[in-house]
């Protein structure tokens, strides 16, 4: 289950004054142990905690999704928060002070909030770091935060 929203629209050279503003939230996105069963074979990274139902639920209360699963989520999710318009290309630059601050259980939901913390010129682009946050419904603290950095050009 996925709950999709409208994209925000932003035009590209919009992009600078908005800093420092919440760009928005992404609907509620299950997190099942179809998804993560697919993402450990995908990654063969098949480690008890993620795949082995039986033994996850004795000790830890149930499976646990990937970190990097959750991170990887972060792509389909901010389609759903903004659309850069007057883009013929936008790239993944990277990650600063990413951290996996709490886990992830087989059948609960998360979504991402987005703030614009940076925008500068990067060659004929624009360098735009937003500061991420992957919440867990119900959950007090955020299972991911990150500065994600991606770089867009006209």
């Amino acid at each position: 289950m996925h709950d999709e929203r409208t994209p925000r629209p932003i035009a590209l050279q919009d992009v600078p004054r908005l800093v420092g503003e919440e760009i928005g939230l992404s609907g509620w996105l299950l997190i099942d142990q179809a998804r993560i069963d697919a993402f450990a074979a995908v990654t063969n990274d098949r480690q008890w905690i993620h795949v082995d139902v039986e033994r996850a639920s004795a000790e830890l209360g149930g499976t646990v999704a990937h970190g990097f699963l959750t991170l990887s989520m972060m792509s389909s999710l901010t389609h759903e928060i903004f659309k850069l318009e007057g883009v013929s290309k936008r790239l993944n630059y990277g990650f600063e002070r990413l951290r996996f601050t709490a886990p992830v259980f087989a059948g609960q939901r998360i979504r991402l909030r987005m703030t614009l913390a940076e925008a500068t010129p990067k060659g004929d682009g624009l360098a735009m770091a937003f500061d991420c946050v992957i919440e867990v419904e119900g959950a007090e603290k955020p299972a991911l935060v990150a500065r994600w950095i991606s770089v867009a050009y006209p």
